[in-house]
This record gives structure tokens, C-alpha cells and sequence, in this order.
């Protein structure tokens, strides 16, 4: 029992299978792990334990992540009977009537869901200090942000509560979060992964919702389990389910890889992140890929800074309100969301069909980008995890938050917009003792191809050990 936190899913799922220990037995060592540990850094915001007990002594369905423990993110994902907050004030006591389906699909392939994961505010942020709630800390040092907006889903994983968590990701969501806590994140390809029944996209198609996890095999299996069209999915997705696992008994092949240092949006960029991926970049090299540095990826990063801004704006507008100025619910909200939505309410329609096609123009010119390269290395994040309160909104206009949330994670926004694949590695290591994510995108549809490279790159520099204190 020990020893548990420091498995994998698919190593728990096997020693359940065989018989060495129950998922029951499984479920109340991590509630007891999540009991001891939440106070120190509020990772799980809602605790559901009750149903969690319940799914398990309905039986779990066979499959490489049975009973396996996780959580879902607390915005935009339904879990029938648990809270969904998302992190605000106004939906304090919302619970769901009903399963996303994912949410279905983790119960189908067996996953044992505690409860919801902290956010910030409707995910508005990179660090998950919702006013809410308290705020996440991040295991490796609890001054400092585990991220955003899957803060809470990164911190529980780090953290060992769980061994895997959903997330989802409109900016970076999921690969910031597994940056700053020495993770590995996946954001698919857009609608590999469905966002059914509710909506058949969020924030104009850039939210896409996924895992964090210590292992890549495990991130490959929850996608076996998740992906694939929703019934009356508008677009067709490039999801092979079934067939991620399976992908990672192959190399990838030699890449021609582009690294990109600089920040698209002229923000700066730490030295000892960018020594960390030119770390990431010499390695590649040793695996056989050739790496060109190259000054951008030819788009236009202020013009996407200024349309996300306003599809993101419109749709929590839309959502909060119903698209009336006059609604008591915008009071409810954190002052700095607050001036986001009233804001977002005075855009035209023609303003927000504009900021549309600026994202659809920022896909075709990365789309370009891939027709010379393989995959893009950039950073994940500008710096490591700073110290919290640097990235929340409160006390900021919203002028100010919105700049610091860019300039924080200038390189991931591009792969939203274009519903291309991206992900966060483990692989860096500040002087410091934070770590540092080297990320890795690719052309629309290359999930596979990244789960390869980033199965390579767990090989040759293994991160599975290398764990905060508090994870022992």
C-alpha cells in the first residue's frame, strides 16, 4: 500500500486485475491520501466519495485503467450528482443532472471518479485561485501556483493522490498546469476528444479536454478510452480509439523539428527555461531528429491575442447571462471576469464573427507551418511556477490580468486556435528545484505521432521518480 502512489494507472489496473489488491481497497487508501493531503494544497474542490463507492460496488467494467482512481476537472465537464461550480460563486450550489459523455466513457472503461478538481472562476486563468474557493498550491512548493485553469487536476497528480486526471485546455489549460508540476499533458487534436451533450464546442472550438498524468502510457490509454465523434458531432474528428496504446510500441520516426525561443508576442522568456529547451533540443538530437531554431511559426500572435480575448469573453458573456447587459448575475462574478463579460456584451456581431476568422486565419498560416516542419519545440510557460497571486485577477483590471496571462504562456494559444495537437513534457528542471515543461505541437491530427516522440523522450530521460516530497 506504500508503494501506491507511486504506480502508474495501467501498473494499479494490472494489480487489481490480478487479484494482489481490490479497487475497493484501492479507492479508500487514495480517499484517506486525498483527506491527509487536500488541506495542504486544495487540489480536489469537491469531494464526491460517496459516489465513487458507489460506482465500485456496482462492479467496474475490465480494462487497462479499471478501477483506477481520478478526478474530473470542476468547468464544463458533467459528472451526474457532483457539483460543477467552476470555480464561481454564482453556481456555488449547481449539481449535475446528468454524465458528459466522457464522463461515460471513463465509466465505461472502468475509472473511479472522487469528485472535481479546483479551477479557477469558468477556467479564466492560468493559476486556479478561484474567490471562490482556496487556491491550489503547487506540490513542489506550496508559495507557488500548480497552474491553470487544471491547477487543481495537476496539483492531485503531483501530488499522488491520483495517478492520472482529466483536464481540458482552450489556451494551455492542460499543458501549463502539467508544466509547472512536472507532468506530462496532452491537449488532442480539436473533437478527438467529444464535448457532447452539452455543446459541440467551446470558446469557438479551442477547448479541448484531455489528461494530465505522470505516464505517458497512461495519458495514451484514457484517449483509447475517451476518444472518438459524439452522436451529431458537427465536424469530423481524426481519432483512431483503440489504437493510442498500441501506438507506443513504435518509434516515431526521425522528425524534422522546429525550436522556437522567442515569444511570438515579444514578451520575454526566462534563461533558464530557454536553457531547458535547448536541453530538450539536444536530446531530440541524440534520438535521431534533426532540430531547426527558426525566429516564429509565421502568424500574426497579437492579432490572435486580441480575437481570443474575444470569443473567450463573448461565450462566458453568453453563458453568464444570456446575453443581457442588465442580468444580476454579472454581480455575482470576480470583479475582473466581471469587466471581462460587460466588455464582452458591447462586441457587435460582426466583432465576433471578425475575431472567428482571425482564428481560422491563425490555423492556415500554422497549417502552412507544418507543411515544412514536423512538430514545433517551444517552452510550455515563459517562466517557471511563480508565486500565486502574480496571475490572479484580483486587484487587476482587466487590461492588466489579461497581459500577464498572455505573457505567461505565449506559445500555446496558436495550437487552440488551430485545433492542432500539443503537449507538455517533464523533461526540465530549474536550479531552483521547479520544473519546466519543454512543448512539443505538431500538424491537426498527429496525436499519435506526439505520443510516440514523448514515449521516447520518457525512455531516454526518465521523469517518473523525480517527485515533490510531499508525493512520498
Amino acid at each position: 500500500m506504500d508503494e501506491l502512489s507511486k504506480l502508474d494507472g495501467i501498473a494499479t489496473a494490472q494489480l487489481i486485475a490480478r487479484g494482489g489488491i481490490s479497487a475497493s481497497e484501492v479507492l479508500e487508501y487514495t480517499i484517506a491520501r486525498v483527506e491527509r493531503l487536500n488541506s495542504s494544497i486544495h487540489a480536489v474542490v469537491h469531494a464526491h466519495f460517496d459516489l465513487a463507492r458507489e460506482q465500485v460496488a456496482r462492479g467496474l467494467p475490465a480494462g487497462p485503467l479499471s478501477g483506477v482512481p481520478t478526478l474530473i476537472k470542476n468547468t464544463g465537464i458533467e459528472v451526474v450528482g457532483m457539483a460543477l461550480s467552476s470555480g464561481s460563486e454564482l453556481l456555488r450550489h449547481a449539481v449535475s443532472k446528468r454524465d458528459a459523455t466522457i464522463t461515460t466513457r471513463y465509466k465505461q472503461g472502468g475509472l473511479v471518479i472522487l469528485g472535481k478538481s479546483n479551477t479557477p472562476e469558468f477556467a479564466l486563468s492560468f493559476t486556479a485561485e478561484p474567490d471562490a474557493f482556496d487556491p491550489t498550491r503547487n506540490p513542489w512548493d506550496l508559495a507557488r501556483t500548480a497552474g491553470g485553469s487544471s491547477g487543481g487536476s495537476a496539483a492531485a497528480v503531483a501530488a499522488g493522490m491520483v495517478p492520472l486526471t482529466n483536464s481540458s485546455d482552450g489556451a494551455g489549460s492542460t499543458r501549463l498546469p502539467a508544466s509547472h508540476c512536472g507532468l506530462f499533458g496532452l491537449k488532442p487534436s480539436r473533437l478527438v476528444n467529444p464535448l457532447g451533450p452539452a455543446a459541440a464546442e467551446a470558446i469557438g472550438g479551442m477547448s479541448t479536454p484531455h489528461a494530465i498524468s505522470w505516464s505517458v502510457r497512461d495519458n495514451a490509454a484514457m484517449l483509447d478510452i475517451s476518444a472518438g465523434a459524439d452522436q451529431g458531432d458537427p465536424w469530423a474528428s481524426p481519432a483512431t480509439p483503440g489504437e493510442y496504446l498500441q501506438a507506443l510500441d513504435q518509434p516515431p520516426p526521425r522528425l524534422k523539428i522546429a525550436m522556437i525561443l522567442k515569444a511570438p508576442d515579444g514578451s520575454p522568456v526566462a534563461p533558464e527555461v530557454a536553457d531547458a529547451i535547448r536541453d530538450t533540443a539536444r536530446l531530440l538530437e541524440s534520438l535521431g531528429h534533426r532540430i531547426e531554431e527558426v525566429e516564429d511559426a509565421g502568424y500574426d500572435a497579437l492579432k490572435l491575442k486580441a480575437a481570443w480575448r474575444v470569443v473567450v469573453g463573448v461565450s462566458v458573456a453568453a453563458g453568464v447571462t444570456g446575453g443581457d447587459p442588465a442580468s444580476a448575475n454579472i454581480a455575482k462574478l470576480e470583479p475582473v471576469n466581471q469587466e471581462w463579460v460587460r466588455e464582452a456584451l458591447a462586441v457587435p456581431g460582426t466583432g465576433y464573427l471578425a475575431a472567428i476568422e482571425q482564428l481560422h486565419a491563425t490555423a492556415r498560416d500554422l497549417g502552412r507551418f507544418f507543411t515544412n516542419y514536423d512538430a514545433m519545440l517551444t517552452p510550455a510557460a515563459a517562466e517557471p511556477a511563480p508565486l500565486l497571486g502574480k496571475l490572479a485577477g484580483r486587484g487587476k483590471s482587466i487590461d492588466e490580468f489579461y497581459d500577464l496571462f498572455w505573457s505567461h504562456s505565449p506559445f500555446t494559444a496558436v495550437f487552440n486556435s488551430s485545433g492542432c495537437p500539443a503537449m507538455s513534457v517533464p523533461l526540465g528542471m530549474t536550479e531552483g528545484g521547479l520544473p519546466v515543461g519543454s512543448h512539443i505541437g505538431a500538424g491537426f491530427g498527429q496525436d499519435k505521432l506526439l505520443l510516440q516522440l514523448a514515449r521516447q523522450l520518457e525512455v531516454a530521460a526518465p521523469w517518473s521518480q523525480r517527485r515533490p516530497a510531499m508525493a512520498d
